[in-house]
């Protein structure tokens, strides 16, 4: 009987394009993976999927309430269901897995996407950040074995709790690229969450000096400040706010950009640390990109030219854009550059590893 799986996260599961791709891999490889997570007002229908979903209906949307009747709940339906493995997602819902497995038994497994104790959110808040570090303390000392979507995040953690940390890049399935289309209107890409530190409120005022439109796909805490801001400086020709653009969507939306946005400030090790998605995303839909100048993504475009190293300031964002705009060749060659690092930088071979973590560490 094929080893049934919890996987936890605090998302509600439509977008979350690292988790839909680990649930299916693993499915595929003969386990039975369920993902569990919330159900907000805003939630859409869950597409098909080879792997079970469940939402769960909560009171609290944020803040402490919200964690604490997230793990409850979790807690509760890990405890009265069978499963052979819990995988918590990060921090935030790691405590439910962990009380369970101390009742249970029952291997307990940690996917660190970030340093949780370190985001922009909690960084500054002290006595928040200590739990939340206890949490991430007693996460990788109780794990059967750990992963996280980078090389430096995992030396971090490592250094930190003497825990090996494998990683599992966020890398997207590879396609074949349609032929190449004379697009209708050069544009600047930012997929993401629109939350404090990714360096949009810069992105949004450099408009001002750019000869493009900016659209922004996703959504987040800076939704209405970010639209405030738009409206305030007059730019609403020029940044448009498209919304959650479901994960299947993306591949053309990016596509069809010229230069892909991933400029973030340095909100601290959870950002300076990260390997985010984007940059993969950009890279396999061969949209070069600004890049953030931290450890992980000048390693990757060292090896592969294939944006340019931007701080999030107006200024450096201004000057990189107008740059290319008047560089078609050095353009060209960041875009031929994309093509090879996709081949390298890939699920294909990102999976291979998580698929050999889980037979050696959980059995088939």
């Amino acid at each position: 009987m094929a080893k049934k799986i919890a996987f936890t996260v605090s998302n509600d599961l439509t977008f979350d394009q690292r988790m839909i791709r680990i649930c299916t891999s693993l499915q595929n490889a003969g386990y039975d993976c369920t993902l569990i997570g919330r159900k907000r007002k805003s939630s859409v229908k869950i597409e098909s999927t080879s792997y079970q979903t469940k939402r769960l209906n909560l009171f609290f949307e944020k803040g402490k309430l919200f964690y604490l009747e997230l793990n409850f709940r979790l807690f509760i339906h890990l405890l009265f269901s069978k499963y052979d493995a819990y995988c918590a997602i990060d921090c935030d819902t790691a405590l439910a897995s962990l009380m369970a497995k101390k009742l249970k038994g029952v291997p307990f497994v940690f996917d660190a996407h970030e340093i949780f104790a370190h985001t922009p959110e909690v960084k500054d808040r002290r006595r928040i950040q200590k739990i939340w570090l206890w949490v991430e303390k007693m996460s990788f000392a109780k794990s059967k074995f750990s992963y996280t979507v980078g090389a430096e995040l995992a030396k971090h953690f490592e250094h930190c709790y003497s825990h090996k940390v494998s990683v599992i890049r966020n890398t997207p399935i590879p396609v074949s690229i349609p032929p190449s289309k004379i697009p209708q209107e050069k544009y600047i890409l930012y997929q993401g969450a629109l939350n404090k530190g990714r360096g949009l409120e810069n992105a949004i005022l450099a408009m001002k000096e750019i000869p493009l439109k900016l659209k922004i796909a996703g959504e987040g805490d800076l939704s209405d400040e970010l639209r405030s801001l738009v409206v305030k400086n007059g730019l609403e020709q020029k940044v448009v706010f498209l919304g959650f653009v479901k994960p299947h969507k993306l591949p053309e939306l990016s596509r069809n950009a010229w230069l892909g946005l991933n400029v973030s400030e340095n909100f601290g090790l959870s950002y300076y640390l990260s390997l985010n998605n984007k940059l993969f995303d950009y890279m396999h839909a061969e949209l070069p990109s600004l890049i953030n100048p931290f450890p992980e993504y000048i390693a990757i475009n060292r090896q592969f030219e294939i944006g340019v190293l931007t701080k999030s300031s107006v200024s450096d964002i201004v000057t990189n854009v107008n740059l290319l705009l008047g560089n078609e060749a050095k353009y060209d060659l960041l875009k031929s550059n994309c093509k090879k690092a996709k081949d390298v930088f890939n699920w294909l071979q990102e999976e291979k590893e998580l698929v050999r973590l889980y037979k050696e560490n959980i059995g088939e």
